[in-house]
């Protein structure tokens, strides 16, 4: 994190009592910004707060699930009362529960999406009325997954929900510019107990676990590394560094960064007075289907044997 300094900035960070969470936490805390640690669980929170003290930093926790209004605003309550201000939210807590479309009930909808979309909603909502009125700029930092991105066999929620944070990202990057208040996403890829769930993945997790290295084709081709490998690019858009970067998705992980486009159209065509089913056929055809793109990550070619 050498040469990106935070000091005297204050952070909140949600969904941070393990793996990608804990690891933004403590290179904020390693930059000199002080932590709001929030979890639901309250001893993974404390675990993180005590090694981030023990390291010589500054954090307290604040224990809750993200959702519902009152956490978000005890969040900001937090970091306002123990460290006199608020610079930087990443809202980052979240849940899966994977399933295929007909098989996904209500509920493992609906806690998705109140944890991912509403959580970071609500969190969001709050630091940025207090920044607001602090009158000194700030930091939002939402993440984002390539589920959004490109679509996940089995995760219709994980996938809208994903997709969504990043199109919130965009709209608070309108709306907060004149406050000069940034807001981007990130779209991390790294082991943890979530990508551990993808078969490709399990047995390159279970190593990681054991002290293995990850195997550089994972780290280039798959964009796939450690929770730690994440962690710069949040403390770089928390940084003065970064004033003036806002409404990107922007992806890290293992040896790879990447800077997603904004949806664009690929073609257009015309007809006077509007359209019919035969005409667009035709279009289709002729035009639009050598363009159309396919669902799901991006097909890496094997070389040949």
């Amino acid at each position: 994190m050498s040469g990106v300094q935070l000091t005297d900035r204050v952070a909140i960070v949600t969904g941070a009592g393990r793996s990608l969470g804990r690891a933004y936490a403590r290179a904020l805390a390693e930059a000199g910004a002080a932590v709001v640690v929030n979890d639901v669980d309250e001893a993974a929170a404390a675990e993180v707060v005590e090694e981030i003290v023990t390291a010589g930093g500054r954090a307290v926790a604040s224990v809750g699930a993200v959702g519902p209004t009152r956490t978000a605003d005890a969040l900001v309550t937090s970091a306002r009362e123990n460290f006199g201000r608020l610079d930087v939210l990443v809202a980052n807590a979240g849940v899966l529960r994977d399933r295929v479309l007909w098989k996904m009930d209500d509920a493992d909808f609906d806690l998705v999406v109140d944890t991912h979309l509403r959580g970071s909603f609500t969190c969001g909502r709050a630091a940025a009325s207090f920044m607001r009125e602090q009158g000194e700029g700030g930091r939002i930092i939402l993440i984002g997954s390539p589920a959004g991105q490109f679509g996940s066999f089995g995760q219709t929620n994980y996938a809208a929900v994903k997709a969504g944070l990043v199109a919130m990202a965009r709209t608070w990057s309108l709306e907060l510019a004149r406050a000069e208040i940034t807001a981007n996403a990130v779209i991390p890829t790294a082991l943890s107990p979530m990508t551990a769930t993808i078969p490709a993945y399990a047995q390159v997790y279970q190593d990681y676990l054991a002290g293995i290295p990850i195997p550089e084709r994972f780290r280039r081709d798959n964009a796939l590394g450690t929770p730690d490998d994440v962690a710069p690019l949040i403390v770089w858009l928390a940084s003065e560094a970064s004033q003036g970067v806002t409404g990107q998705a922007i992806g890290i992980g293992g040896d790879k960064l990447t800077l997603y486009a904004h949806p664009a159209a690929l073609d257009a065509a015309y007809a006077a007075g509007g359209w019919d089913a035969a005409g667009i056929d035709e279009v289709w055809r002729a035009r639009f289907a050598p363009l159309a793109q396919r669902s799901g990550p991006p097909v890496r070619e094997q070389p040949a044997s």
